[in-house]
């Protein structure tokens, strides 16, 4: 049973949406502000967070800073309707997802499974029984699926699950592009549908972390219009 927390001010949220979660057969442990939230963390971590970002005490956002200091679980942003800003911010801090509010809880139920999903598969192929095990090297580049390392130059490179999917599938293919569609179909499920705008703000977060071991990293290449490119240098 995957242990699922949702950090919410809104109680009336935290009760439906706690409610749908344990009927779908998820643990779910409630917080109405995010340092309460980061408290039970340092003791365990859950294996999925649903932050709320505008909360007392420790906001959202702060939250999954002190999250990404520990741990790479997936995380998902619950945002306003208008804050567009606070979901590209969000993104390129390294959450995984975010779901407008109001939103349908069948989305968040099927956001969350997707990202526990893909998360087990990264999990299988660290024992080595799943099927992109293999040690990719292309260039300065050292990815190890059954470590879930990357390194750059030497430099070890910490990355999101997402980030690591989508910069494991164009380092597999050097010199091909990859359409945003085909990027989405490697991070996401095919009944989860996600913007453009998810795929752009992980890769330009993927390209500051592989930035701060190499300032002039520039093996992602963009084609506007069309995509992403993986070049071997």
């Amino acid at each position: 049973m995957s242990k699922i927390a949702l950090v919410d001010d809104d109680r009336n949220i935290l009760t439906s949406v706690s409610m749908t979660l344990e009927a779908e057969g998820f643990d779910v442990e409630t917080y109405n502000d995010g340092l309460a939230a980061l408290e039970a963390f340092n003791k365990k971590m859950p294996d999925l967070a649903v932050l709320d970002i505008k909360m007392p005490r420790m906001d959202g956002m702060e939250l999954l800073q002190r999250i990404r200091q520990k741990t790479q679980m997936p995380v998902i942003f619950l945002t306003s309707k208008d804050d567009e800003i606070d979901e590209v911010l969000g993104l390129r801090m390294g959450a995984d997802d975010y779901v407008k509010k109001p939103f349908s809880q069948r989305l968040l139920v099927e956001r969350i499974r997707s990202l526990l999903r893909r998360q087990e598969a990264v999990d299988r192929d660290a024992d080595g029984s799943g099927p992109e095990a293999k040690v990719i090297e292309r260039g300065e580049l050292k990815m190890d699926p059954l470590r879930h390392s990357v390194s750059w130059k030497g430099k070890d490179v910490s990355l999101t699950v997402t980030e690591f999917l989508l910069l494991q599938a164009l380092a597999q293919r050097p010199g091909f592009v990859k359409s945003r569609d085909q990027l989405m179909d490697v991070a996401y499920d095919d009944q989860v549908y996600v913007d453009d705008r998810t795929i752009d703000s992980h890769i330009k977060r993927l390209r500051k972390k592989m930035r701060t071991a190499d300032s002039e990293f520039s093996a992602i290449e963009t084609l506007y219009g069309i995509g992403y490119r993986y070049n071997e240098e």
